[in-house]
């Protein structure tokens, strides 16, 4: 994990919250980039770029059409990210971390927060899903008080009925969440969303 674009220069990182922003499949990190307008200004993001290639774009795991994927993959995965995170933490520079993830980036971030449920101080999923995998559910040890945005069109034909049933009763049962639906956005990251997410940043880091 070799690209990492950052909102702010690292001489004005200090003492602020840090967001780390995942992109989806078949994508780059410049996917996510608009939402670095909805950061308040105590926090700095970083949109990563995954390192698993698809085409000629990037990934983070083989995801199959029923978004089903191999539970090894997906592990290695998480391992990478925080072997790229862990290093940037102990820093010392940064007050708290975060996650947001959009379409695999929301199941890559719900991941991490179930391998470690007490890293993060709040999360944003945006028109994606929770993995479901017997193996990682064995590991479920959230309380219920992360801070957690999930934003979609209900409309949205990209992630299946059945997966949007599983996030939604996997983020009710394990986070503190606010869900927000936008008609006619689509697998799409919105203006209005943009919005909501700055709102939902400002109130739990701000």
């Amino acid at each position: 994990m070799t690209t990492a674009v950052w909102s702010r220069p690292e001489d004005e990182r200090a003492g602020t919250e840090l967001l780390v922003m995942i992109h989806g499949y078949g994508s780059s990190e410049e996917r996510v980039l608009p939402l670095f307008e909805a950061l308040p200004a105590n926090v700095t993001g970083v949109a990563l770029r995954g390192h698993f290639d698809v085409g000629a774009n990037y990934g983070w795991f083989l995801l199959d059409a029923f978004l089903a994927s191999d539970f090894a993959d997906v592990v290695s995965s998480a391992n990478k990210v925080f072997a790229w995170l862990d290093p940037v933490l102990a820093s010392g520079k940064f007050t708290g971390t975060s996650l947001l993830g959009f379409s695999q980036g929301m199941a890559m971030a719900t991941t991490l927060i179930r391998l470690r449920p007490t890293a993060f101080r709040a999360a944003v999923g945006l028109s994606g899903f929770v993995l479901q995998n017997e193996l990682l559910t064995l590991t479920d040890d959230l309380d219920g008080t992360l801070p957690f945005f999930w934003g979609r069109d209900a409309a949205d034909v990209v992630i299946h009925q059945d997966a949007v049933d599983y996030a939604a009763d996997w983020l009710e049962a394990h986070t503190r969440l606010t869900a927000r639906t936008y008609p006619g956005m689509g697998h799409n990251i919105g203006p209005e969303e943009i919005r909501d997410v700055g709102i939902f940043l400002k109130a739990y880091l701000g």
